[in-house]
């Protein structure tokens, strides 16, 4: 089965997302600097989510970039991952809106740890389709950047209970790790091809 389906739909429900959240911006009731002082932390969760839904994206198109064929398990873990993704509008208006409380931050937290399990096991589904000797495998080797990532999450939804601000600048440090391309993909491809 060929691969531009699953491309196509991915990215349509990601521009949806990105729609929806911008769609939660309401501008302000005032005419001055001060009036936006109250939408600060909904821009910032906004911002965040937006980077996170980006960096899925464009994650996602190497990812399949490398993939020679979709299977129904692949079309099945990448509905699980848009599953996840498609919560980030949620918890990105609960997270702006009480400005990083503790419940609303480690629901974010909940939800960008299981999209990132959900990306894992697209990516484990995909190279046990392709074979251990895949492209995908060559190219991610043992994955550690996703694992920190998870562990990263694992630490901070707890914290959001004692600090929710510690919760919020680990999962901005985490962003800072995927922020720049996952260039191992491109990296193997360059070496191989």
């Amino acid at each position: 089965m060929g691969k531009t389906r699953i491309e196509a739909f991915s990215d349509g429900v990601i521009a949806i997302l990105i729609t929806i959240m911008v769609l939660e911006l309401k501008t302000p009731e005032g005419h001055d600097w001060a009036a936006m002082e109250f939408l600060s932390s909904k821009v910032c969760a906004y911002v965040l989510s937006f980077i996170f839904l980006g960096i899925y994206w464009n994650n996602h198109h190497h990812l399949f970039h490398v993939t020679d064929r979709v299977t129904g398990a692949i079309m099945w873990a990448n509905l699980h991952l848009l599953f996840w993704l498609s919560l980030v509008p949620f918890a990105t208006a609960w997270i702006g809106e009480t400005q990083v409380a503790p419940v609303p931050t480690a629901v974010y937290g909940l939800i960008l740890l299981f999209a990132a399990v959900a990306y894992t096991i697209l990516v484990r589904v995909i190279i046990a389709s392709q074979g251990v000797h895949s492209r995908l495998k060559a190219a991610i080797g043992d994955d550690r950047k996703g694992y920190l990532s998870l562990l990263l999450y694992a630490i901070a939804i707890p914290l959001a209970f004692v600090d929710a601000r510690v919760s919020a600048a680990i999962y901005v440090a985490v962003a800072l790790i995927w922020l720049i391309p996952d260039r191992r993909i491109e990296k193997h491809l360059r070496h191989s091809g």
